[in-house]
């Protein structure tokens, strides 16, 4: 879960991290560089997002893929059964 927060002023935030920080909780700001993945997760390197767009293409071009259309239908038909 995520819950974004604006203080209004200095003080609230201070009081906010120093609340957050007593409970233990991850909180990360705005201008964090690179927000760390999910604990028990692991994000994907832009080489592995390049790689699985080039290959989501390569699908696309071969002619591996359904309209919308054919996807719709096919998810009526999973509410007749």
């Amino acid at each position: 879960m995520s819950i974004i927060v604006s203080p209004h002023n200095e003080r609230e935030e201070k009081v906010l991290k120093a609340f957050l920080k007593s409970l233990e909780y991850d909180y990360f700001e705005e201008d964090d560089p690179e927000i760390p993945a999910p604990k028990g997760t692991k994000r994907q390197t832009l080489k592995e997002y390049n790689e699985e767009l080039e290959k989501a293409v390569s699908e696309v071009v071969s002619g591996n893929y359904i309209t919308h259309e054919e996807a719709l239908k096919a998810i009526n038909s999973w509410k007749d059964k």
